[in-house]
């Protein structure tokens, strides 16, 4: 059974930083992470006293209705990266590098990264892939950029794993993924997302780890677990994964007072007084009077 407790025994919040999450993984203590893509969702995610907030290419998905992450630019994730900076002042704040804005170029990696901290307000960029990114997790980190790593499941890079299929389910795929966990670490990674791996093998990875990782449908025994913001409370129904747990379902809440707005408006019920500005009726007098002048 896990020893590990929650990250907030104290009342006082403060600014969370990178020393603060290495503290909770040598400490035993749990990280929360959840995506946000704007500034009402950022401030409910950081008044839910969450230590990182992701804004997370899957706003593709969520935000922008298309089919994968892999069409989002720069662009998109610096718009909404600022919009969540706004929101989110206490939670630490990661931007997900999108796809193609790392792999051609070192250089243009670095140039993008630093984008992501000078644009878009955040404190770290996301990449994902292992050892074949190594190279520019290195450049980034040395340019003086944290960078979180990713491995598993690793949705920009659907099309080569041959889908949305769990990764590490074979021995060597188990090991290989333990080797760019490691190698990872090695080029400076300050945390790694581990997503759809058998809770085994994420256990085993995390134990080797000196740094926190964070679980998505990697089980119970990762350093923390992120979900995406639209899954938890029910806002995107396209499709859900299994790792995923709905604690709401806002969807259907706002679904409903959308329609008894509609169907409120067509019977004449809103607004009714409450909901309307009065004139004292000496200056509506004399407004009527002007129009018949």
């Amino acid at each position: 059974m896990s020893n590990k407790t929650t990250g907030h025994d104290s009342p006082e919040r403060r600014k969370v930083s990178i020393l603060d999450l290495a503290g909770r993984k040598s400490q035993g203590k749990l990280i929360t992470m959840l995506t946000a893509y704007d500034y009402s969702s950022a401030l409910l995610v950081d008044n839910a006293s969450i230590d990182i907030v992701l804004v997370g290419d899957s706003l593709g998905m969520v935000m922008l209705g298309l089919d994968s992450t892999v069409p989002v630019t720069m662009d998109d994730m610096l718009h909404h990266c600022r919009a969540v900076a706004r929101g989110a002042r206490i939670a630490f704040l990661v931007g997900d590098m999108p796809f193609m804005s790392y792999q051609a170029d070192i250089a243009e990696g670095i140039r993008n990264a630093g984008r992501f901290l000078k644009e878009g307000m955040m404190e770290a960029v996301k990449l994902e892939g292992g050892r074949e990114v190594a190279g520019t997790v290195r450049a980034i980190v040395d340019a003086g950029i944290p960078v979180m790593g990713h491995i598993g499941l690793t949705p920009q890079s659907v099309s080569k794993l041959g889908g949305y299929k769990v990764q590490g389910k074979t021995a060597k795929d188990a090991s290989r993924l333990l080797e760019d966990a490691i190698i990872l670490e090695d080029t400076g990674c300050f945390s790694i997302v581990l997503e759809a791996v058998p809770e085994p093998v994420a256990e085993i990875i995390s134990r080797r780890l000196h740094i926190p990782t964070i679980g998505i449908g990697a089980g119970a025994k990762c350093d923390g677990q992120v979900l995406v913001y639209h899954d938890l409370v029910g806002l995107f129904d396209r499709f859900t994964p299994r790792f995923v747990k709905q604690y709401a379902n806002a969807g259907q809440i706002i679904q409903d007072a959308l329609t008894t707005f509609a169907d409120e408006v067509h019977k004449g019920d809103f607004p009714s007084a409450e909901h309307t500005y009065a004139i004292d009726d000496t200056e509506l007098d004399s407004f009527l009077k002007s129009l018949e002048s």
